[in-house]
């Protein structure tokens, strides 16, 4: 019986110069995405940690605040109880009021800081999170040129993935 040589259509690397391009493409595009991803979560960490500091000033204010009151309380029921001896208390109660009034305001200051420092980490974050999410769609679409050898693939992944890049490097800009 005769042998017949059946040909399958295997391919090797050396028979798709296109696959080489669009792998080098994918690994390239999946590191840039690690990057963005890195920098989207420090982003998001520090956004946290400027809010929990702010609300700490927040808190501190409003225990300042509460001092103040109180002090001003004093003042007024230490004027009725004793309106004769009552200089000499109602001057401490209103140097301490005013101390943590003078308090209160640089609290504040600070607070309101930290207020602007987490919504700067918050708008930075949100655009690192837009870029990985337009690097991870380039990856995915890179990746489907391997199922089905169309270079609208690799097109359409690049395109995402340099959208991603300039969204990502936009945080530097800004």
């Amino acid at each position: 019986m005769a042998e017949i040589e059946v040909h399958a259509g295997h391919h090797t690397a050396g028979d798709d110069p296109l696959g080489k391009r669009v792998g080098f493409q994918v690994g390239l595009i999946g590191i840039v995405l690690a990057i963005v991803t890195i920098a989207a979560h420090r982003q998001h960490t520090a956004a946290v940690i400027h809010r929990t500091s702010s609300n700490d000033q927040w808190s501190f204010y409003q225990a300042k605040k509460i001092r103040e009151h109180s002090s001003e309380v004093g003042e007024q029921v230490v004027g009725l109880l004793a309106p004769d001896r009552a200089d000499a208390a109602k001057a401490v109660f209103g140097a301490q009021r005013e101390k943590y009034a003078s308090d209160a305001e640089g609290i504040k200051k600070l607070a309101e800081a930290e207020d602007s420092k987490t919504e700067q980490a918050e708008s930075m974050a949100l655009r690192f999170d837009l870029g990985e999410g337009f690097l991870e769609l380039g990856l995915v679409l890179s990746s489907l040129y391997f199922l089905g050898r169309r270079t609208l693939f690799p097109v359409a992944g690049g395109t995402f993935a340099v959208l991603g890049v300039v969204t990502a490097v936009s945080v530097l800009l800004a």
